[in-house]
């Protein structure tokens, strides 16, 4: 199993929480679905989940709770991208054209987080890694193995990603419309517009989790009361599918067999 023992490099996806209504029921259905092991946090974590799998952590899990006079989150896992220096980036953010939704916050000791969007509007995360360097296990069944882009204009935030967050994106061969995006000269996830998607799916960044069989995968999570956005299908780097939790977070599966996944 890749255990992953050292800082990420900045730029590079470290780790996806989640934001649902009801964190138990999250809890029990990717326990059952990956194997994960996680209980509801203590009180000044804010109940905050660390998810495990084999005793390695692998993703976080909470309840969306509203700031004051704001409407509730969605339902969405959100990836965060390592950082030296959460402030800098978010300035840096800003000056690219991406918005701030959460400007940088210490958590506890264990590092600095902050929300930020690229400019087409797709959301993502920050952390600056201080007692916890972010998920510890990767490309491993159960585990994350991709992180995608999904943006309304792939020119627009190639730029941007270059400029604010020093992750170059370039044309993937064999795959018209998709980049890839490498971070230290690694390439560390990918990026395509929204052509391919139903007419209104706003930018996002998906993530992809690692399965041994695609199709079963799908058939217990529909028998849990998941949904099926695009049903399992061949691609160039494995059999994949895109699908919703019961409460209707987004993400896909794979089975990753080409060499284009790491």
């Amino acid at each position: 199993m890749p255990v992953v023992t050292s800082p990420y490099t900045p730029g590079t996806p470290c780790w996806i929480d989640l934001m649902v209504p009801d964190q138990q029921a999250a809890l029990d259905f990717y326990r059952d679905l990956f194997g994960w092991q996680g209980e509801v946090g203590p009180p000044e974590t804010g109940g905050y989940a660390v998810c495990t799998l084999n005793g390695k952590a692998v993703a976080g899990i909470m309840t969306a709770m509203a700031p004051e006079g704001q409407p509730t989150p969605p339902t969405a896992w959100t990836t965060y991208l390592a950082t030296a220096d959460a402030d800098a980036t978010t300035a840096a953010i800003t000056r690219a054209g991406g918005a701030v939704l959460m400007p940088g916050m210490d958590v506890m000791t264990i590092g600095r987080m902050a929300v930020v969007a690229e400019p087409s509007g797709a959301v993502f995360g920050l952390w600056e890694a201080k007692d916890f360097s972010g998920a510890q296990v990767v490309n491993e069944p159960g585990s994350v193995v991709w992180n995608e882009l999904l943006t309304g204009d792939t020119a627009a935030a190639a730029k941007f990603c270059s400029a604010a967050l020093g992750i170059e994106a370039s044309p993937m061969e064999g795959a018209e419309g998709y980049f890839s995006l490498s971070a230290g000269g690694r390439v560390v996830g990918g990026m395509q517009g929204l052509g391919q998607l139903p007419p209104g799916t706003p930018p996002h960044w998906l993530a992809y989790f690692s399965v041994d069989d695609t199709d079963s995968t799908v058939d217990a999570l529909i028998r849990a009361g998941g949904n099926v956005l695009k049903p399992p299908f061949d691609m160039v780097a494995g059999r994949m599918a895109v699908v919703q939790d019961p409460q209707g977070a987004t993400f896909a599966l794979i089975n990753a067999t080409g060499p284009e996944l790491p």
